[in-house]
């Protein structure tokens, strides 16, 4: 945890489901899709709140989908408070209305860490939803990544170099105060990021740490993917009844972090 302070994080989740997702053959917005008895995007939620590091979250819409959402969100998220908005035309835009609405949390000094997490990957574990938590509040950043052995190339040398090629994945983390203060300076000049990373480290000093992601953390991108997903939650036994999930379980088994750095 951060130095000076004895407490575990504080964290906020930003759950990005602004998107389309025409590629997975439906017009209804992708993580509104049915997924093993809920809609795509109340899997990630159920994960990261199982968790009482994340004791916020917001969940960036896209328009029209708010009947939708909150119908949704009352049947399958009762009782858990959600605060819901509307995205932009950019995925930069939407994380920045989203912390937009954080703001008054993270100037209080109440949010330590924002999680923000494509709400097209409804499988990410509770384990994996706090090693970037921890790991950003320990050095001020963390994405998830995954070896690609495939794309790694060996440099000639002697020794030969070789080059680890991974695949970064979300939910990423970042020190609340410090990811604000960049998107307030990136929406003064203009500047729009290709991921939540690249605002970072254009307007901070923080290091962004990679650790361990995993690969049943799976993206909804074709309709393939929706069924490989429903796969994987039935190997892993989920039971809509039952009151332990996959999520908890998979928190108990530890990690160690896949770098150094980024």
């Amino acid at each position: 945890m951060a130095a000076g302070r004895a407490r575990a994080p504080r964290a906020a989740l930003v759950l990005l489901a602004a998107g389309e997702g025409r590629r997975v053959g439906h017009d209804t917005n992708k993580v509104l899709l049915p997924l093993s008895g809920r809609r795509v995007f109340t899997w990630a939620v159920r994960w990261a709140t199982s968790l009482p590091q994340i004791d916020h979250v917001v969940l960036v819409i896209r328009e029209g989908d708010q009947r939708t959402v909150q119908a949704t969100l009352a049947r399958e998220l009762p009782g858990q408070a959600v605060t819901v908005v509307t995205g932009g035309s950019s995925r930069h835009e939407s994380e920045w209305k989203a912390l937009c609405s954080l703001r008054p949390l993270i100037e209080a000094g109440q949010t330590d860490v924002v999680v923000i997490h494509d709400a097209a990957r409804p499988l990410a574990s509770a384990a994996l939803f706090h090693d970037v938590i921890e790991a950003a509040d320990r050095f001020g950043g963390a994405l998830p990544v995954t070896d690609q052995p495939a794309l790694t190339r060996i440099q000639a040398g002697s020794p030969p170099v070789q080059e680890r090629t991974v695949a970064v994945q979300t939910p990423q983390a970042f020190r609340a105060e410090p990811l604000l203060a960049a998107y307030t300076s990136a929406e003064a000049e203009g500047f729009v990021g290709t991921d939540t990373a690249s605002c970072v480290e254009r307007y901070t000093d923080l290091p962004v740490r990679c650790v361990g992601g995993d690969a049943r953390n799976v993206k909804i991108t074709f309709p393939e993917d929706l069924f490989l997903a429903e796969r994987l939650l039935a190997k892993a036994h989920w039971d809509l009844s039952a009151d332990a999930t996959l999520g908890l379980l998979d928190v108990r088994r530890r990690r160690p972090p896949a770098g150094e750095g980024r």
